[in-house]
């Protein structure tokens, strides 16, 4: 005898749920899109305004590579910071970054650079700013020109708070003109502008506004033009009336909020700790850091991290060995907690930074490889991953392989696919529309 299967709720009532509900699902569409799976830069670079020119990332990474050599050799740096042991033994490990990280410095040294033209410049009065951001501008279009210019480039320009804020409007107004006007138009794919010093949604509001009064004004695409914001006061972690306005900020940009990073100094001061114990890695930067991570959780918006001001420029070898495993240190910290990306403020700081990330991404390599070729070809032996576990495994794989520390061929040999299906199974949602 079959029983006959019979549904007690009706279609109508069906239908009065969808419609009860149509404010969450656009919520959840629009609001919180999650990741597009596009590159992200590991680090952001920060030079003073005046003191860009075209060709300075190959000089960055010149001079990154001169100090590698005086320290006795990418091998040695690669051993003082203790790259761990692997599956192919840490000898062939050590030897495949050491590799990586010295075509890295020669090739793309700078993955991303801003041009700064807030506490890197100062206030050099107004026509000395107006010359440098027209020259900035200027220079980095010849940059762009010469296929030199890093993948992402832009400036920061001062704050808008009262006694600044003619002076940032201005700088941002004159950059983005005078590079419309010398690239024809045809702006940088990867250009970013970044608003500093928020303390309000009020701001990041103007800031939208601006950039539309531009993009209507210059001729360009609505929406071109987007911005990172700089999370760097207490009162946008916590408002006076008790609300998140850091969350609050990424749903008033309009969709032109690209990332939110954190600023390790100005945050810390304001919040008062004193200069000896200002530190990416002091638990007040953690708590702002972890209420930003929640802000733009599902939302496609991406995490930075901030900088040590500890540079390795020592001639006592001990010394310079001892500050870099420092910054490797700090940079695995914030690679361990998500925070994908991070600021880079001295040519020194580039062989760490890259050694760290590429240890980092190349931890495991094998068996997430592995993992995800059984996935992928449904086999049933070792593992047996679901789709939910599979996502993250690509995400990481394929930030790997942005970054350089795994390369298409280990991709192809170890999973049997490209990077487009690799995404495709990292971000099966923004990659189908």
């Amino acid at each position: 005898m079959t029983t006959e299967l019979r549904s007690t709720l009706s279609s109508a009532q069906l239908a009065t749920a969808a419609t009860a509900l149509g404010d969450t699902d656009a919520l959840l569409a629009n609001s919180y899109p999650g990741d597009t799976g596009s590159r992200q830069p590991v680090h952001t670079v920060y030079v003073p305004g005046h003191k860009y020119r075209a060709g300075l990332a190959q000089q960055w990474g010149a001079d990154a590579q001169a100090a590698v050599t005086a320290f006795g050799g990418i091998a040695r740096l690669v051993e003082a910071l203790d790259v761990p042991d692997a599956e192919r033994g840490i000898i062939a490990e050590r030897g495949i970054i050491a590799e990586r990280v010295s075509a890295k410095l020669a090739t793309e040294a700078i993955e991303d650079l801003r041009i700064d033209f807030e506490d890197g410049f100062g206030d050099q009065g107004d026509a000395a700013e107006d010359a440098a951001v027209v020259l900035a501008a200027t220079e980095l279009a010849q940059d762009v020109a010469a296929g030199t210019a890093p993948p992402f480039v832009g400036i920061r320009f001062k704050c808008f708070e009262a006694e600044t804020r003619d002076r940032g409007i201005r700088t941002l107004d004159l950059f983005v003109t005078t590079l419309v006007r010398e690239t024809n138009g045809a702006l940088p794919e990867g250009l970013i502008l970044t608003l500093p010093k928020v303390t309000t949604v009020a701001q990041v509001e103007v800031m939208v506004a601006l950039l539309e009064q531009l993009e209507t004004a210059l001729g360009l695409t609505p929406g071109r033009l987007t911005f990172e914001v700089q999370i760097e006061t207490p009162q946008v972690i916590i408002a006076q009336d008790g609300t998140i306005p850091v969350a609050q900020l990424l749903h008033a940009g309009n969709g032109r909020i690209t990332g939110l990073h954190y600023g390790t100094y100005d945050y810390s001061a304001s919040v008062g700790v004193s200069a000896a114990f200002q530190s990416m890695e002091h638990p007040a930067a953690d708590f702002a850091k972890e209420v930003m991570q929640v802000a733009v959780a599902g939302t496609g918006v991406r995490l930075s991290d901030g900088s040590t001001n500890v540079v390795p420029t020592s001639n006592d070898p001990a010394l310079l060995a001892a500050t870099w495993q420092l910054h490797a240190r700090l940079v695995r910290r914030s690679l361990e907690r998500a925070y994908y990306q991070g600021w880079d403020l001295h040519t020194a700081h580039l062989p760490s930074r890259f050694v760290a990330t590429y240890t980092f991404f190349r931890t495991g390599v094998d068996q997430i490889a592995t993992r995800l070729r059984n996935y992928v070809q449904q086999n049933t032996e070792g593992f047996l991953d679901e789709p939910a576990t599979a996502r993250p495994l690509a995400a990481f794989l394929a930030r790997g392989l942005q970054s350089g520390a795994v390369s298409p061929a280990e991709l192809d040999e170890r999973v049997g696919i490209t990077e487009a299906e690799l995404l495709a199974i990292a971000y099966p949602t923004r990659q189908s529309r």
